[in-house]
């Protein structure tokens, strides 16, 4: 009944839609198919922009909670929160789009329709937007993918909240250099077993209102124009029902770029052709010449449009603001103290410990006298945030939080240690013009807390960043500048030394697992990162993050960055030991998993099985613990285990709790080199406990994961 209640509203929102569309005149109609669309007062079409970013929060649209960004919540390893946290993305959307409105404002950046999530693979460290990403794993971005947009478009039973988009289909995820010309060469087994199934979940599952094409090629055929992904995947093997966008002026590149076709009607006319609807860009101008000289059928062009009203329709902004729930949303709606305080929260879930050599951590502020505090990013707002971000309207530093946390009890020194990445904090300056200071710092402290790491200006989108790291991408995984050598001059004085580090990628951290005393891998933590941080650090939160990303030893030891073959890449193929690998992350408790077995009396991996097991917190402190189920295909060529199930289970000081995963058929299924999706018929492992089941990990957490086979 629900199903065809919701077809038969959907058909009610495209049968307006066509109506409307039906009034136009051809040059109305092209219009509309551009980003910037502009009023038709006639029809009582307001103007609209529907260029709109909320990757962790309302981006570019002036105050709004800034959440830590994607990659970083992805190390809660939590749907729950992931859809928590676009619920209030979408509820401070329409509080400032409301109030927008009232003051006729349709600026970029100030509607609806909002280009988030990202859910491509982050399959190579050094790809700068990486941390946009949910990480490197096709099912844990899948389910983050699917609550994000869930929590974005809402579940009222007439309109969208606001209308979510999943990018960048397909095959994306750099150089960023070569973007505009590079093709993705992906075989069928890969692009079915890795790049493919978050956006098939963000489709069939969440019913993603827009998809965006990505600029590259993928085996020959430009994104933006694919028939292959936009029509015979994406409309007719998934059946998408909602919009498609391209990437702003990524059309142009079918022939300044890819040189697929020769001029700017030509290559408008095959992004049309091939099932683009909306042009983030002003090629689509030249549809008008195209549907005169019968390049583009008119009435393709009436379904690009009628797509797009449609959208509007099911956002409710045709209709009288008494019939919409969402028009009642106030202003101050944004940036409320417990959106502030739910912020902080998740901060708190995304940190990662991944080293605490002798229970350093947490720290005892009464036995301190003094805490160093060095490093460029410990007060630095742009580590806090990440890219595509909003404006907070406060914002604490990892130096302020610290501060704020010991208050007058505990003398904090602070030295910024080094530039970011050159070689001196001051142009006039001798190079290395801190090292004074910093030996200054540690010889006072008892502690050191160094704050390194990276920024968007350093990793991130090709020409949004200041390009000093080759266009965004990062040339190796150090620490940049002169921060590995600040951090042995801090080892140098004897004093026990805590690095946080705030990237939104794996760095190579070698020597300073051997040589630091505790690690924290804090992301891009948002706009109360600091806080967050601080809390864990001292104790009043424990970690509970765990990586989404495989953390390698070397850049030598990673396949060539446009090699797109997944062969060697990520934790499900890769042959080498981790540094810290995928799935890992310490707590200041300890837990145990055990009595793993199946509820079924006959358990079927074609009928999908149920695991049970008993976790226990054994350490002195309450925590949460992620436990996770790998799936190992006894199959030759199988990938390595892969995760298939994650549970949260919080726990008091000695608690039991039994829980259960239920692993779906999927879950079993392995694609051949024909990218078709099959049950091999072969044995599996199913490995359950706190990390993944291998070597690196055991070592690093001293426990092995429970384990259990079935045929």
């Amino acid at each position: 009944m629900e199903l065809n209640e919701n077809r038969e509203k959907l058909e009610g929102y495209r049968q307006r839609a066509k109506e409307l569309v039906s009034q136009m005149t051809l040059e109305e109609k092209v219009e509309q198919t551009l980003y910037q669309a502009p009023a038709i007062e006639r029809l009582g079409i307001k103007k609209y922009n529907w260029w709109n970013e909320a990757l962790h929060g309302v981006a570019r649209a002036g105050t709004a909670t800034v959440f830590p960004q994607a990659v970083g919540m992805a190390a809660a390893f939590d749907e729950d929160m992931m859809e928590q946290v676009a619920d209030v993305v979408s509820t401070e959307a329409r509080a400032k789009f409301n109030m927008q409105q009232n003051s006729g404002d349709t600026d970029i950046y100030k509607g609806l329709t909002f280009w988030a999530p990202n859910v491509n693979i982050f399959r190579d460290p050094r790809w700068g937007r990486g941390h946009e990403t949910f990480g490197e794993d096709p099912y844990l971005t899948g389910r983050l993918g699917v609550r994000y947009i869930m929590g974005l478009q809402g579940h009222d039973e007439n309109y969208l909240k606001t209308a979510a988009c999943a990018k960048h289909f397909a095959v994306h995820s750099g150089p960023e250099d070569v973007r505009h010309e590079f093709n993705a060469l992906a075989n069928e087994q890969d692009l079915w077993e890795t790049y493919l199934p978050a956006f098939e979940a963000c489709v069939k599952e969440a019913k993603v209102e827009t998809v965006m094409g990505a600029y590259n090629r993928t085996n020959g055929e430009p994104c933006c124009g694919s028939k292959t992904l936009l029509i015979d995947i994406l409309r007719k093997e998934w059946g998408f029902e909602g919009h498609v966008t391209s990437d702003c002026w990524a059309i142009k590149d079918f022939y300044e770029g890819h040189g697929v076709c020769s001029n700017a009607q030509e290559a408008a006319a095959m992004a049309m052709n091939n099932g683009c609807d909306l042009n983030c860009g002003t090629l689509f101008m030249y549809l008008t010449q195209a549907v005169r000289e019968g390049k583009v059928s008119e009435e393709r062009l009436d379904e690009a449009v009628v797509n797009l009203f449609t959208t509007r329709m099911k956002l409710g902004v045709f209709d009288k603001k008494e019939e919409n729930p969402f028009d009642a949303i106030p202003y101050t709606a944004v940036d409320t103290k417990e959106a502030r305080e739910f912020n902080c929260e998740v901060a708190e879930k995304s940190a990662v410990l991944l080293k605490n050599k002798d229970n350093i951590l947490p720290l005892d502020k009464r036995a301190l006298k003094t805490i160093g505090v060095i490093g460029p990013n410990a007060d630095s707002r742009s580590a806090l945030v990440g890219n595509y971000e909003g404006t907070a309207s406060r914002y604490i530093t990892v130096l302020e939080g610290i501060q704020d946390y010991v208050g007058e009890d505990v003398r904090v020194l602070y030295s910024q240690g080094c530039h970011l990445y050159q070689d001196r904090t001051s142009g006039l300056a001798q190079a290395n013009d801190r090292e004074a200071e910093v030996r200054g710092v540690c010889e006072a402290s008892d502690v050191v807390i160094a704050v390194m790491g990276m920024d968007a200006t350093l990793e991130g989108e090709e020409g949004d960043t200041g390009n000093e790291y080759g266009s965004g991408d990062k040339p190796n995984l150090s620490l940049p500048g002169l921060q590995h050598h600040i951090l042995k001059v801090a080892k140098e004085s004897g004093k026990p030394i805590i690095l946080v580090c705030l990237t939104g990628s794996a760095m190579s951290l070698v020597w300073e697992e051997e040589h630091l005393d505790a690690i924290i891998q804090g992301w891009y933590p948002g706009a109360q990162g600091g806080k967050a941080i601080a809390r864990i650090l001292f104790g009043e939160r424990n970690p509970q993050g765990k990586l989404p990303v495989t953390f390698y030893r070397t850049t030598e030891e990673l396949p060539d960055f446009e090699d797109y073959s997944m062969e060697g890449r990520t934790y499900r193929y890769m042959k080498n030991q981790a540094l810290y690998p995928f799935g890992y992350g310490l707590s200041y408790t300890a837990y145990t998993c055990s009595d793993v077995a199946f509820t079924e009396e006959n358990p079927d991996v074609s009928r999908g099985v149920t695991i049970r097991f008993t976790v226990k917190n054994t350490g002195k402190r309450e925590g949460t613990e992620t436990v996770q189920a790998y799936v190992k295909a006894q199959a030759e060529g199988a990938p390595n285990p892969q995760l298939k199930g994650v549970k949260k289970v919080d726990l008091k000081v000695g608690e039991s709790k039994t829980c259960e995963i239920y692993l779906p058929p999927e879950a079993f299924m392995l694609c051949d080199k024909k990218g078709e999706k099959k049950l091999p018929g072969c044995p599996y492992e199913i490995s359950v406990g706190g990390s993944q089941p291998d070597k690196r990990s055991e070592e690093l957490t001293g426990c092995k994961t429970e384990r259990i086979s079935i045929s």
